[in-house]
């Protein structure tokens, strides 16, 4: 099973980054974290890296209802979407699926939200 979905956009990167932002809060999604995954492998290990940043995005009508279902249903949470440059020009957006994480959890109560956010990531990366 595929574990995210994606799509190339042609774009610069930054307003690919903001475009992604502004689609995921659109679909009720905000933005928890912002890792520049770039700018941490040069800070940390000095090396360089491709423009890389991976958006931790939360619906909170989500989240509510997974974590009355599994209470440590936090450990896999925000949704993870990355955007990373596949060359100049072109970026790629990738979004974690999230049926296939949950499957990892073994409740299958679990599994009509998973869905729901699933189709609803899926409307984020389709719209962009």
């Amino acid at each position: 099973m595929k574990y995210f979905f994606s799509r190339t956009l042609d774009m610069p990167f930054e307003a690919a980054v903001d475009h992604v932002s502004q689609n995921l809060k659109e679909e009720g999604f905000g933005i928890l974290s912002d890792i520049d995954v770039q700018a941490k492998m040069k800070e940390k290990l000095g090396k360089d890296f491709r423009k890389y940043r991976i958006l931790g995005a939360c619906n909170p009508s989500f989240a509510w209802e997974a974590l009355q279902i599994e209470d440590k249903i936090g450990t896999m949470l925000p949704c993870n979407v990355i955007v990373q440059e596949a060359k100049p020009g072109q970026v790629e957006v990738a979004a974690i699926d999230p049926v296939a994480s949950m499957m990892a959890v073994k409740n299958p109560d679990l599994q009509g939200i998973a869905e729901q956010v699933r189709t609803s990531l899926q409307r984020v990366i389709a719209s962009l």
